[in-house]
């Protein structure tokens, strides 16, 4: 509840701020009752120094994921890219040089997703990456909703669980448990399905009052997907 008053607090201050009024659409009242599941992948994990050099995003209207409903970009970095970011999207340089710039694509990017809540795993970091183009052209951040899949998860299953329980919030531990198919990971549209995936079936969850059983068992070795 602390972070929606920040985040509208924060949406009030921004809006005044905008530097083109062509984008108050972002601050106007979402009525589709859409969200969009996002992810980016980025040249590097430092999110001062590196770029995004890929988005997807993809509209979600009720229980529907609409594939046929999708915003895709293979952006041109500005910044080196990471040679262990590399090996995690397998995008090369010569991958992206044919992109378009981060600038070329936000206007598109930002009458996609509009006003509508932002979905996806550890969403924040993807967000924060945004942000930092969003302030240099429209003096603004993302005033977006956001929900966390992995905060969903966590509610479902660790919600009301004894201290001391063992805490896996995994991206292949939640797909697993949510018996979501897992597809070829860091591939920006493949991410943003499988969040949306998880995000349907949390939410159905949470209407339901339906929880997530807990295993007795220890998390697996294994880094955050991000």
């Amino acid at each position: 509840m602390r972070s929606e008053i920040l985040r509208r607090s924060r949406a009030l201050f921004d809006r005044m701020l905008l530097a083109d009024n062509a984008y108050a659409f972002l601050f106007e009242p979402d009525e589709t009752g859409e969200v969009v599941s996002l992810d980016c992948e980025t040249s590097g994990f430092n999110i001062l120094a590196d770029d995004v050099i890929s988005i997807a995003a993809i509209k979600i209207r009720g229980n529907r994921i609409l594939t046929s409903e999708t915003f895709r970009a293979l952006i041109r970095p500005g910044a080196a890219m990471d040679v262990s970011a590399i090996k995690v999207h397998q995008l090369r340089e010569a991958d992206v040089k044919l992109g378009r710039t981060i600038r070329e694509v936000m206007p598109e990017f930002l009458r996609f997703i509009g006003s509508r809540p932002l979905v996806g795993y550890w969403v924040s970091f993807d967000v924060r990456m945004i942000n930092k183009y969003l302030f240099g052209m429209l003096n603004i951040n993302l005033p977006n909703r956001q929900y966390d899949v992995s905060e969903l998860y966590y509610e479902r299953k660790y919600g009301k669980a004894p201290p001391g329980t063992e805490i896996d919030l995994r991206y292949a531990a939640i797909a697993e448990d949510l018996s979501v198919p897992m597809l070829p990971q860091h591939d920006a549209f493949n991410d943003a399905l499988v969040a949306a995936q998880m995000y349907v079936i949390l939410r159905d969850m949470q209407k339901r009052n339906v929880r997530i059983p807990r295993q007795r068992t220890a998390p697996r070795a294994g880094d955050f997907s991000v």
